[in-house]
C-alpha cells in the first residue's frame, strides 16, 4: 500500500501520516444536555488505535436551538470543556488528527426536537411520505444570518482549545451551508441570494470567521457536494466555482460528497449500477476538480476494494480516502488495509420495507449509530441486529426529546 501509506503536507503545513480518513458518520451519542458521552469518547479512542491518518467525527452543532439529531453534540460554551479535552485527547500519540464537523442543520432539523427552523428562505422539505418529520422553516434575517457566522468561529475556537487538531465545515447533504448555495432553497433577494457569487457568500465568511479566530496553523476543511442531484439545484459546474472559490482562501482540504436528504446520493441511492460497480460515486467529478484546484481533495462515497482506493492515489485523481461506515463496523479498518489484511470491504444495507424511511436511508444510518455505539461499549458489531431494533431506537429517542422539548 505505497500510496495509502504514504504522508500527505496540507497547505498549512500540518502532515497526515497516511491517506485514509474515517469520513464523518452520524453517531448520536450526547447525553441529554448534548454533550459527549463516555460511549462517544470510547469509540473514538479505538478508531485512533485503528492507524486512520484523520478521523472527522459526526455533527458538532454550533447552536442548542437547532439540532439535527435527538443526540447530537453541541458546542457552543465551555460548559462541557473536561469532557472535549477528553475527546479530543483520544488521539494522543497516535499520530492521527481528529477534526469536529462544524454543522448547523437549518430547515432539515425534526420538527418534533426544534421549537424553530430555520433556513434562508422559507421552503419546505419534501420527502414522499415524509414531510411530516420537518416544519416549514422561516427565513433567516441577516442580522441572524452574522450571528450564526459568529457562532461557526466560537465553536473552533472552543474545539481547538480542547485540544481537536482541525475542524472540518460541513456544507453538503442539504444542511444550512448547502442550502446557501442551492436556488432551491435560497430564493433571497439581498446580498446572500441570486447569483452565485452571492450564494457562495455565507460559506466564505463562515471560513473567513473560522480562520479569525484559529489562525493560520490549525487546519481547517471542508465537505461540499459535486451536485444536489435535483433539478433547478445546485449544479456540478456551480460546486466547481465554489471549489475554485475555497482554494483562493487556502482551505486546506476539500471532502466531495453529494446529495441531501430529499436526494440521498452520499448513501448511494438512486445511483446506477455501473456507478456502484466502479465503488466510488463521484469519481468522475473530483477527476474534475483536480483540475481546478490544487488543494487536497478527500472522496466520500462507495470505497470498498483496496487496489481501487491504492489506484486512486496512485494516479493522483485524489489526495484521501475517506470511508464512513466500514469504520462502524470494522474500528481497525485503516491498520487491516495498510497492512494488507483486508483487500475488500462490505457492508450490509438495512431496509425495513416501509418505502419511505428505506428511500430516506432513515433505519440504515440508525443501525450503524448503533454498531458505534456497541464500539463505544467495547463490544463487537452485531452484525444480526435487526433493522426492528434500530426503527424502535429512534422513535424513543424523538419522542423522549419532543417530550422534553413540550
Amino acid at each position: 500500500m505505497e500510496h495509502l501509506s504514504s504522508t500527505l503536507s496540507l497547505p498549512n503545513g500540518t502532515v497526515l501520516k497516511n491517506r485514509l480518513a474515517k469520513s464523518a458518520m452520524s453517531e448520536n451519542l450526547s447525553d441529554a444536555t448534548h454533550a459527549p458521552t463516555q460511549t462517544l469518547i470510547r469509540a473514538y479512542e479505538r478508531w485512533a488505535a485503528g492507524g486512520a491518518g484523520l478521523l472527522i467525527t459526526g455533527n458538532v452543532m454550533i447552536d442548542a436551538k437547532a439540532i439535527g439529531e435527538p443526540q447530537n453534540v453541541v458546542v457552543e460554551n465551555k460548559k462541557d470543556f473536561a469532557l472535549l479535552q477528553a475527546w479530543a485527547a483520544t488521539v494522543k500519540d497516535t499520530g492521527t488528527h481528529l477534526w469536529p464537523q462544524l454543522n448547523h442543520p437549518g430547515r432539515q432539523a425534526i420538527g418534533v426536537i426544534n421549537k424553530d427552523t430555520v433556513a434562508p428562505s422559507a421552503v419546505a422539505l419534501k420527502i414522499t411520505g415524509g414531510n411530516s418529520l420537518f416544519q416549514m422553516p422561516r427565513a433567516l434575517t441577516e442580522p441572524e444570518i452574522y450571528d450564526l457566522i459568529e457562532k461557526f468561529g466560537n465553536t473552533a475556537a472552543i474545539l481547538q482549545a480542547a485540544g481537536f487538531t482541525g475542524v472540518q465545515i460541513h456544507a453538503a447533504h442539504g444542511y444550512l451551508i448547502s442550502q446557501f448555495l442551492s436556488p432551491i432553497t435560497n430564493q433571497r433577494k439581498d446580498q446572500w441570494g441570486g447569483s452565485l457569487a452571492n450564494r457562495a457568500k455565507f460559506v466564505v465568511a463562515v471560513y473567513r470567521k473560522i480562520r479569525e479566530r484559529v489562525g493560520n496553523d490549525f487546519p481547517i476543511g471542508i465537505k461540499i457536494n459535486s451536485a444536489d442531484f435535483q433539478r433547478g439545484g445546485f449544479t456540478e459546474e456551480e460546486s466547481l466555482e465554489v471549489i475554485k472559490i475555497l482554494s483562493a482562501e487556502a482551505i486546506d482540504l476539500i471532502e466531495i460528497s453529494g446529495g441531501t436528504y430529499e436526494r440521498a446520493a452520499m448513501m448511494g441511492a438512486s445511483k446506477k449500477k455501473s456507478t456502484v460497480a466502479r465503488e466510488a460515486y463521484f469519481i468522475d467529478y473530483i477527476e474534475k476538480a483536480r483540475q481546478i484546484t490544487q488543494t487536497p481533495l478527500m472522496l466520500t462515497g462507495g470505497f470498498r476494494t483496496v487496489s481501487v482506493m491504492e489506484n486512486a492515489i496512485a494516479m493522483g485523481k485524489l489526495d484521501v480516502v475517506g470511508m464512513a461506515r466500514p469504520y462502524a463496523i470494522y474500528p481497525n479498518i485503516a491498520r487491516d488495509i495498510l497492512t494488507g489484511k483486508v483487500k475488500e470491504i462490505t457492508t450490509p444495507v438495512i431496509t425495513t420495507g416501509i418505502k419511505m424511511l428505506d428511500k430516506m436511508r432513515s433505519v440504515d444510518l440508525i443501525w450503524y449509530e448503533l454498531q458505534i455505539k456497541r464500539i463505544g461499549e467495547g463490544k463487537m458489531p452485531d452484525f444480526k441486529m435487526s433493522a426492528l431494533r434500530a426503527l424502535a431506537h429512534i422513535s424513543w429517542l424523538s419522542f423522549r426529546k419532543a417530550f422534553r422539548k413540550n
